[in-house]
């Protein structure tokens, strides 16, 4: 950990804090919610160790980076904006990207937005979804799970913070790592987060000294650059809609084309997702990623935050990232 360097870098009208190591080809790594630079961790002192330049920021709102006080300044758009100066800031032109949650839905919109900073992707948990115009993500996810989804419950500023405040901040941190059901997370109003179970015990991939990491920082920053993601979802529709329409005739029709590999575990809650393993095993995940290798893993035992659970065998399943970008 030592090794890692780190530094804060001017992009996009914030100060972004990024921890790197290495040299050689970069590789990208985009981090969730509620997460930091600090989950890529190991991956970043594996990759550097045979020959990659291996990158992970906080991300806009989050840790050591700068939290812009404006709800609709985290859009993707914003996020990939700050993405690419970061590359124009250390002089690279191509990244090989890997992300994880919230920062694989990031990607997907660095490589529809700019395929030509991206050399190749890997992405965890996060599906990309062609578009229907007839419904708002937000709307999409009310009709599947009810006003008691997390991701519903996350839209009112200021909820979900008062909830959050209610409990230790590292409680809440292990409450939403150590998860590991598969079912929608509902979280009726009257109980909230702080009602949520604890764990009794700590998985063995995620020590008090990770959890007590994450909880200083959170307790510092706060929650709510992370919470603005999600409070983003519907206004990010409208923009990425404005943008497909002037690059394509039908904006449902906007394509990944960049090479892909694809990785979730068996127990993510997004892989449980009404209609979600249908599209990717029945085709319409490769209509609409096109550069998908075909290459799909699916990880026994992985939950939401399986990055965390194996560490840097994930690394094992793309290493060398060379042979994602040329198929082989």
């Amino acid at each position: 950990m030592e090794k890692i360097k780190h530094t804060t870098v001017a992009t996009n009208g914030i100060n972004m804090h990024v921890a790197s190591i290495g040299t050689g080809p970069a590789v990208l790594f985009l981090h969730g919610f509620p997460e930091l630079w600090y989950s890529w961790r190991k991956q970043l002192l594996y990759l550097s160790s045979r020959g990659y330049r291996a990158i992970a920021p906080d991300l806009r709102g989050y840790g050591d980076t700068d939290a812009p006080p404006s709800i609709t300044s985290y859009t993707a758009l914003h996020v990939v904006g700050d993405l690419v100066g970061l590359l124009d800031e250390f002089g690279i032109e191509q990244v090989f990207l890997v992300g994880h949650d919230w920062g694989a839905l990031i990607a997907w919109y660095f490589c529809l937005l700019r395929p030509d900073r991206v050399k190749a992707l890997v992405n965890l948990s996060v599906v990309f979804r062609s578009r229907n115009p007839a419904t708002k993500p937000v709307d999409q996810y009310r009709a599947l799970f009810g006003d008691d989804f997390y991701i519903c419950r996350f839209q009112e500023p200021g909820v979900a913070e008062e909830d959050f405040a209610q409990i230790d901040t590292a409680r809440l941190i292990k409450k939403f790592l150590g998860g590991r059901s598969p079912k929608p997370p509902c979280v009726p109003k009257e109980i909230g987060f702080r009602g949520l179970p604890d764990l009794r015990t700590l998985p063995s991939w995620l020590s008090e000294e990770d959890v007590n990491y994450y909880a200083s920082k959170f307790s510092q920053k706060g929650f709510t650059g992370g919470l603005n993601y999600y409070r983003c979802l519907d206004l990010q529709f409208d923009f990425t809609t404005c943008i497909c329409i002037s690059m394509l005739p039908e904006p449902q029709s906007a394509q990944i084309k960049i090479p892909v590999k694809f990785m979730v575990g068996d127990l993510d809650i997004t892989y449980h997702i009404p209609g979600i393993r249908e599209y990717i095993q029945n085709g319409g995940f490769k209509k609409d990623v096109p550069g998908w290798q075909r290459v799909f893993f699916l990880l026994l035992g992985g939950s939401t935050y399986f990055a965390f659970v194996s560490g840097t065998s994930v690394m094992t399943h793309v290493y060398p990232f060379k042979a994602i970008q040329t198929g082989h």
